[in-house]
């Protein structure tokens, strides 16, 4: 079984949102998942899932998103934005907004 997570759990926004194939029953359904996640059980109770209206345009393939050992999410910044510094007492903090 896959982990995702420190909690175990598989939700859209840690993953992605998946297409329903089939309806057991009407507490539990079915779900279409990918080659990567053929680990983890394709049937899950509707409690726990959330409706979604995905827009395709936002949509990213799943080849482009990367997990370290530990399924943690990695994001490499494209682009610096803006940068500006917050003076705190005796400490700087520096603010970056990239893309």
């Amino acid at each position: 079984m896959v982990r995702f997570g420190k909690k175990g759990k598989l939700a859209p926004r840690f993953v992605r949102p998946f297409e329903i194939i089939e309806r057991i029953s009407p507490v539990a359904c079915r779900l279409d998942l990918s080659e990567e996640l053929n680990g983890v059980h394709n049937t899950f109770y509707v409690s726990n899932l959330k409706k979604c209206l995905a827009d395709l345009t936002l949509q990213v393939p799943l080849y482009e998103i990367r997990f370290d050992a530990k399924l943690n999410f990695i994001e490499e910044p494209m682009e610096i934005l803006e940068r500006e510094f917050k003076k705190l007492h005796q400490s700087r903090i520096a603010i970056i907004k990239v893309w």
